[in-house]
């Protein structure tokens, strides 16, 4: 395969999942729930536990909005279609360290996980051609950091629903370049 197929490919799969914008406007609805969560007083670790439940709901979350926005989870005939979905597995191996964090330093919980979060989400930058993937792990991984060790425990809610605030910007910039990849696309049929 040489370079031009594989940016056929890489195009056909940005238009057709449309970037995977499904995903980042269920995930902004998730950490805005998150946010919820956190602004109660039920102990941190009580918090941590709710928090990976409703992390549970991304997936089923995306696939309604996939319906809505009409994107495609499986594109026939394409053999990077299943990397979005090995990507998204990847953050899984991250997991015994989001324990440990349970565990231990549950007040940090909430900072960790939106730590992985982000920084998961770098290599969708190649596979949908998109940068703002690269930017949005980078901002999301780095004020989660920030946040998490510059405000007092209570006020931790703030680094979800920034979280959810950036992911909510993401989808409206990803959402505005699909017709742009559709020229491409358009270009290169």
């Amino acid at each position: 395969m040489n370079h031009g197929e594989l940016q056929k490919l890489k195009v056909e799969l940005a238009i057709k999942a449309k970037k995977g914008s499904d995903f980042i406007i269920a995930a902004a609805l998730v950490w805005l729930a998150i946010a919820i969560i956190w602004s109660t007083s039920i102990s941190a670790y009580n918090k941590s536990v709710i928090t990976f439940m409703v992390g549970a709901g991304l997936l089923p979350l995306a696939f309604g909005f996939s319906k809505l926005l009409k994107t495609e989870w499986k594109i026939e005939n394409n053999p990077l279609q299943p990397l979005g979905l090995w990507l998204n597995f990847a953050q899984l191996f991250y997991f015994p360290f989001l324990v440990f964090v349970l565990l231990m330093l549950p007040d940090y919980f909430v900072m960790t996980y939106a730590i992985i979060t982000g920084a998961h989400l770098f290599p969708y930058a190649w596979l949908y051609d998109d940068y703002s993937y690269a930017v949005i792990a980078g901002l999301i991984s780095a004020s989660s950091l920030i946040i998490g060790l510059n405000i007092p425990l209570n006020m931790m809610f703030y680094l979800p629903l920034t979280t959810g605030c950036i992911f909510m910007g993401m989808f409206i910039v990803l959402w505005r370049s699909i017709p742009l990849s559709n020229l491409k696309w358009e270009e290169n049929n």
